[in-house]
């Protein structure tokens, strides 16, 4: 007798369980967080850990902070440091740095509603790799493997018929194809000492975006590039190893020694697509003079300043170079300035908290990336 088989086939829906994570991934997570609040700091940001142990026990007897920190050691995560006095201690690696990015770049990424693979593809023809489905005929010079073998023999067998087959060069077809635009970025943040006044810490939002932004650049969209500058009273540049380590100082805001700065580089770029984004809280209050000496004013807008970023915002223009400006501050005075800085450039500005800041930029980025610029 046949057995009837009354397993049924359909879904299971059971409620939601983390994934597991070893005690040492469960504290990592922790680490980098720290790691980046600290600057880099590896003594402060174990104690910050130490203390957070000791309020919510993230550790058990089997596995304490100490073990971690071995843990740390073994997978090359810190190494020790000796000071220039002699002075011994513990410093993160090259590959925290990079997990520290990957992070950020998670976090921010998580966070984005996305609608597509986002490829960034310009609208022009041109060298590239996606096809359009639209031929054209063969011109000299065109890559051998554009050829569209298919229907250049479908036109031999119309031109020449099937008898007496023969492809000639006036048989041949392209496939057009869409050309993949690559883009400059300045990013711009500033290290005043406003950055960390009024009990918020907005220093340490701004270089996770810069970190998140570059990890995205260096893995996504390596033929892109980015560069990470700095203003206060000078403007200088960074490398993203340097991020994790970004303080802020006692300084004024030099806008325009920072928009100069961003110029400089992007017009050794020979990339036609090219932007700055300037992540600032506060007002432009500092100009170096031609005899080196600093004119400051924190007083209000000074137009002797401001009139000065009009004119940067302006020569960026010329040059096609929008400039995108993230005010993290929510200053109805200050705003002013933005507005009227905006529309010298003829370029974007997002007034926002530290709250969304990664996700504002990350989406601007690629919408522009979207876009061909001409030169």
């Amino acid at each position: 007798m046949k057995e009837t088989n009354n397993l049924k086939k359909g879904f299971v829906f059971k409620p939601y369980e983390a994934p597991n994570q070893s005690p040492f991934d469960k504290l990592f997570e922790i680490f980098k967080e720290l790691i980046t609040h600290t600057s880099g700091d590896f003594d402060e940001a174990i104690s910050w850990l130490r203390e957070l142990d000791k309020e919510y026990e993230l550790t058990t007897a089997e596995y304490t902070i100490d073990d971690f920190i071995e843990d740390l050691k073994m997978k090359g995560y810190i190494k020790e440091d000796i000071d220039p006095d002699g002075n011994g201690g513990m410093a993160i690696t090259a590959k925290t740095e990079r997990a520290i990015r990957q992070q950020a770049l998670e976090h921010i990424f998580g966070n984005i509603k996305r609608s597509g693979q986002g490829n960034h593809k310009s609208k022009g023809i041109g060298l590239g790799d996606e096809h359009t489905g639209d031929f054209r005929n063969y011109q000299f010079g065109d890559a051998l493997d554009k050829v569209s073998m298919t229907e250049s023999i479908r036109n031999a067998q119309i031109n020449h018929g099937i008898g007496d087959f023969s492809i000639t060069e006036d048989d041949l077809v392209v496939e057009e194809t869409l050309h993949k635009s690559q883009m400059s970025t300045v990013l711009m943040i500033d290290i005043s000492h406003s950055m960390i006044l009024y009990g918020e810490d907005r220093i340490t939002p701004a270089k996770r975006v810069a970190m998140a932004l570059a990890e995205l650049i260096t893995t996504r969209y390596p033929k892109d590039t980015l560069d990470i500058i700095v203003f206060g009273n000078d403007s200088w540049q960074i490398e993203i190893k340097d991020l994790p380590y970004l303080k802020v100082g006692p300084y004024h805001t030099n806008t325009v020694a920072g928009l100069q700065l961003a110029m400089d580089l992007l017009r050794r770029k020979r990339n036609t697509n090219k932007q700055i984004f300037m992540i600032t809280d506060g007002k432009p209050s500092c100009l170096k003079l031609p005899d080196g000496q600093y004119y400051k004013d924190s007083n209000g807008l000074n137009p002797y300043i401001t009139n000065k970023c009009y004119a940067m915002a302006q020569q960026a223009r010329k040059l096609h170079i929008p400039i995108t400006t993230f005010m993290i501050a929510q200053d109805r005075y200050l705003m002013q300035f933005v507005e009227e800085f905006t529309r010298a450039n003829q370029g974007k500005a997002f007034y926002t908290g530290l709250k969304g800041l990664g996700e504002m930029i990350f989406e601007d980025y690629e919408t522009n990336r979207k876009k061909r610029i001409k030169g």
